[in-house]
Parts: structure tokens; sequence; C-alpha cells
């Protein structure tokens, strides 16, 4: 069996590309939209895709399946499961070559075989494929692509429909269906492999482990969240307990991979801005700029209402929960790494890359006495002597989970960064905004991004981690 787990780090994902190595046809598993590089991987091995599927309707990110089906070279595959709302309306009906899965269906791919099994809970059209080679001497590889319903050390989170796609009173019932799901995982061989749609890092449970990869077996024995899949109502309350705030940028890409992605293409190539063409972008009201320079560069000096953010795995949940699809964005950006943000953009919808600016033109443009704003911060030492001021707000960005686990700064209020977008009432116009997070990365974008807002806002330097550092008083969660 040819066999290739393909990780993309930031959205700690993971798409399965496995075949037949005699007949040297592949299908593809749950890709992203940006489907070139899962052809230039099968092309480099001698594999040829034939067929494209995926376990769900993505959360995270712009599935790959429409991509392949407008360019016409595969068959696609999609569950057919769930209920009348959840249903891939750009496929249905359509000229595509596809074919609509249900329960206990298979795919074959020469030798290959996948036998699909509906796994609702997560989602209510969640299929696995329980992966073999009907060639004997290559069946040491066999194993069940699980997507986002069995990961290393957890399970998918069942709120989501909830939480992200706004669907109310949707969280216990599908965690009850999560339960009985689980009841099906339990009697698989316990030599399966275990290939997982995420590792650690992903938004889309709450504790998942860092291995690639595991058995059956394994998760029987460690998996805490089969573990506690013992009665449903104790697993009910088990596993909506601690899921982190989902990005907001969430509910569009349910939506939008229901409904059928923007074709992609190819990449958008934004244009390179002169020093005398800068003010005109940001003067746009539908313009969004993205500096992603250093903190205290960006500190000392930024166009007015730019968004910080760090190009690390922070980037994608921040700048999705921060940036509209409709708006055009400008990036502030060394140029060798132009080609990887736009990339990082279009895999969750953000398509309007228009231009950038690199940081040489930003230093001309300054010198020349081009507009430019600032941000304020504090250390936690001149903080403490104002935290508990009843005219300043302070807001910690972090997960709610984490309050909980560690506790915060006293008098603190708690808005996960990724949700701030949606939380502009629970916001004073009249008062300084103190920002923290753990140690700096969500708190610096959330700052830029509360001040794009027209918000007097402070970054709290050094965060919650020197704040406990020097044993300063920390508040509990009750």
């Amino acid at each position: 069996m040819y066999w290739r787990q393909i990780k993309e780090k930031k959205l700690a994902h993971y798409a399965y590309l496995i075949g037949d190595e005699k007949s040297k046809e592949a299908i593809l598993i749950d890709p992203q939209r940006d489907i070139d590089r899962y052809i230039n991987i099968a092309n480099k091995d001698g594999i040829k895709i034939v067929a494209v599927t995926e376990t769900h309707i993505h959360a995270d990110y712009l599935s790959g399946l429409r991509e392949f089906a407008e360019r016409g070279i595969v068959k696609i595959y999609a569950s057919d499961e769930g209920d009348a709302d959840w249903k891939y309306e750009w496929l249905i009906n359509s000229d595509y070559n596809y074919q609509l899965l249900r329960d206990g269906d298979n795919i074959s791919v020469g030798t290959l075989k996948l036998k699909v099994m509906h796994t609702p809970g997560h989602t209510p059209e969640h299929l696995v494929f329980l992966v073999s080679d009907e060639n004997e001497k290559l069946n040491s590889r066999k194993g069940i692509v699980s997507g986002d319903f069995i990961f290393v050390g957890d399970v998918g989170r069942p709120d989501l429909l909830e939480t992200a796609a706004g669907i109310e009173n949707t969280m216990e019932s599908s965690a009850e269906s999560l339960f009985d799901s689980i009841q099906k995982f339990k009697v698989l061989p316990k030599e399966l492999y275990v290939w997982p749609g995420h590792g650690a890092g992903s938004a889309c449970g709450k504790s998942l482990g860092t291995a690639p990869e595991s058995t059956v077996e394994n998760e029987l024995k460690n998996n805490s969240a089969i573990l506690a899949a013992t009665e449903s109502d104790k697993f009910v309350n088990y596993i909506l307990d601690g899921q982190p705030e989902p990005p907001s940028y969430f509910a569009r890409m349910k939506l939008e991979n229901r409904m059928g992605p923007d074709i992609l293409g190819s990449l958008p190539e934004p244009r390179e801005l002169s020093p005398d063409e800068i003010e005109d972008a940001f003067k746009d009201e539908n313009v969004v700029i993205i500096d992603l320079r250093d903190w205290e560069s960006y500190k000392e000096s930024h166009l007015p209402d730019a968004l910080f953010a760090q190009s690390g795995n922070e980037f994608t949940n921040s700048i999705g929960s921060f940036v509209k699809k409709e708006q055009k964005i400008v990036l502030v950006i060394n140029s060798d790494m132009v080609k990887d943000t736009v990339t990082d953009l279009i895999r969750i919808g953000l398509d309007n890359v228009a231009a950038f600016v690199t940081p040489e033109t930003m230093k001309d443009y300054v010198g020349s006495g081009g507009q430019v704003s600032s941000i304020d911060e504090i250390d936690v030492h001149d903080f403490r002597g104002i935290s508990k001021n009843p005219d300043v707000f302070v807001l910690d960005v972090r997960k709610n989970s984490e309050l909980k686990e560690i506790g915060f700064i006293p008098g603190a209020s708690n808005i996960a960064h990724t949700r701030l977008l949606l939380s502009d009432e629970q916001l004073p116009k009249d008062k300084e905004i103190y920002v923290y997070c753990m140690g700096g990365a969500r708190g610096t974008s959330s700052t830029s991004y509360l001040k794009s807002k027209g918000y007097s806002v402070t970054h709290l330097k050094g965060g919650f981690q020197e704040w406990r550092d020097l044993s300063f008083e920390i508040e509990e969660f009750s």
C-alpha cells in the first residue's frame, strides 16, 4: 500500500494520500483548497490521484473537493449521511463526476478498499474510512482514516454546530450521537492504525495528542474521552466541559464548505506598493492592513488601523477571526514571505490579497513623514499599581479553560481573542483597556485589533506568565 500523511502545520491538519502500489492509483482524503501541492506530491512519487473524498464538512479550513471537481480530473466522493441541513449543496445534482456515500458503502482504487462507516457526533454527516489492501503482502498498513471523530488522545468536539454555526440546542444531542459512534469504534479490530484529521494545536478538540498516528488498541487504553464513554449522560457532561471557544471564522467555513467554496484556480499575486501608494491603500474603507513585522517595529510605528500578526501557528486563528471575507487585504511583510502568507489566507477563504509593502518601503514611508500610529505597552510591575483602578478595564484574551485551570489577574474580564469580533458590546469605550494573554502572541494581535476599532488600549507586556512568575496575586475561577 502506498501511504502518505500530509501535514499542514498552522491548522495542525492531516490529509491522506493512499493508493495501490501496483496500479499507481490513489485516493486523497481531506484535502485543503490549494490542491496543487497534493498533485505535486503524487507526481513526484509516480502516483495518480483518481479519487478524492473527505470525512465531513469542515469548520476550520476550506475544502479542496470543489477545486478538484472543477478541474474534472478525479471522481468526488462525499457523505450523504446526516440531516437535510448538512448536505453538500454544491455537489448534489451538479454535472461533476461524483458519488454520494452512505454507511456500509465501499470505495475501490486498484486493490485498495475503503469501507465507509457513519460516525455522527462531531458533525451529523461525519464518515470514517476503514482502509485495507486486497493484496495480502501489502496489508501491514490497514487502518482507519478517522477525520475529526477519533484523534490521538481525544475525540472531535460535538458543540460546533451550536457554538460556531449558531444552530441552537444541538450540543447535547450531538454529544449523545458521538457517544453512540464511540461504541462502534470500541469493537473495531485492535490492530488497526488510527489516522486522525488533526493533531495538537487544532481547535477541533480540547486535548489532542502530538503523535501523528495511533492504533485502536492504544486509543482504547489511553484516550481519556473514549474511557469516559461508559454512560451517555456522564459522557455528555464530560465532553462538553472545557471545550475552547471556536474561532469566529468557523461559521463561515461551515457555510462555504456546504454551499461550495469559491473556485480558486491559482494563488492571488499581490502587487508591491511604493511609498507614494501607501496612503491611498489605508484610506480605502474596505482595506484591512495586516502587519507581519516583529512586534517592536509594529508597536513603534505602523500604518493607521493595521492589525499585528505573527506568522506562526496562531496566525490563521487570529486573522481568520479579525478579518472579513469581503475586505481587501494589504500586507506589510518581507517579500520572501508573501507566497506562504497568501496561501495561509486562501485556506480560510481570504482571497482578496491585493498588495504588500516591504519593511524597507515602510522605513522610506516613515522617513518621508508618512502617517503612522503606535501602540502603548506597560510592564507588569507598573501595571500592578493601576490594575484595580475602577477607571481601567482589564481584558484576558486567553481561552476560558485556561482561566479555569491556572487563574487570572484579579478583576480581569475574559473574551477569547478568537471571539473579539463578536463581542464589541462587552467592551467599554470610555475606559482604558489593558490586554494580556499568557505570553504575548494573542495579546499583541488582540491589542492591535481593538485599537483598529477605536478603543483606547494598552498591551500588558509579559502577560499572565510574567505576572505569575513574579508571584503576584492570582484570582481563581469560581
